[in-house]
């Protein structure tokens, strides 16, 4: 359960942290959203840093969840509804994620 959280935590945070100056480059926004957007990547990292798997399994796994919550980010912020095919893609990714990360010790 701690593993799939912090999964999911990091996502965001990484998600949360490009977002905030796309926001500021693409749509006029405030250059102040650059200083939340460096305190979220700035937590993604140390996020990373909590994982108790070698660094490349890590990462490797981690992207599956990436997938799955930028398509909810998708979603849930810029109001667009994932495609069948994106659905079928992040769930290939988070079989694939859930081989690497949940593998016998």
């Amino acid at each position: 359960m701690k593993t799939l959280f912090l999964y999911f935590a990091t996502a965001l945070a990484e998600i949360v942290g490009c977002y905030l100056p796309y926001l500021w480059l693409q749509r006029n926004g405030s250059v102040w959203l650059l200083l939340p957007a460096a305190a979220s990547l700035a937590l993604f990292v140390w996020l990373l840093t909590l994982h108790d798997h070698a660094a490349g399994r890590v990462y490797a796994a981690y992207g599956g969840i990436y997938i799955g919550v930028a398509l909810a980010w998708l979603w849930a912020v810029d109001g667009i509804r994932p495609t069948t095919w994106d659905a079928a893609g992040a769930g290939v990714a988070l079989i694939g994620m859930s081989i690497i990360a949940f593998q016998p010790r």
